[in-house]
């Protein structure tokens, strides 16, 4: 699929961290508990794709979901996000990709019970968002 943002592989490795590049560009997972964006905000927040800036998530959506990773039940819009079937793990899951770039951001799951709106977990790592004030 294109994407508005499209560069090389060059060009993601020379802007992202080699951390950043390894669950961005290559579907990797950060260490659960390691994400200082997992706990609850103090304040209204935007987050945003780290590999290109597109706004996706927001606190009001955010809720401490205690899984190690930021977690939201939906995103701002629908147009922000693209949903791609990963069978990575023996298992069918639906994996979050920024709709803008490509880059992967987690995984959704849903039907786990947690007292949201939509009963969706979007499991996101903290190192594919940046945060800011909203």
């Amino acid at each position: 699929m294109p994407y508005e943002v499209d560069k090389s592989d060059a060009e993601w490795r020379a802007e992202l961290t080699p951390e950043e590049y390894h669950v961005l560009r290559e579907a990797g997972t950060e260490r659960a508990g390691t994400s200082p964006l997992e706990h609850a905000d103090d304040q209204p927040y935007v987050y945003s794709c780290r590999a290109c800036g597109a706004e996706l998530f927001a606190t009001g959506t955010k809720f401490d979901a205690q899984c190690g990773w930021p977690s939201f039940y939906a995103p701002l819009a629908e147009d922000r996000v693209e949903y791609i079937e990963d069978r990575s793990f023996g298992s069918v899951r639906t994996e979050v990709r920024c709709a803008r770039c490509g880059s992967h951001l987690g995984h959704v799951f849903s039907g786990e019970g947690f007292p949201t709106p939509t009963d969706l977990r979007y499991c996101i790592n903290g190192i594919a968002l940046q945060r800011r004030a909203a």
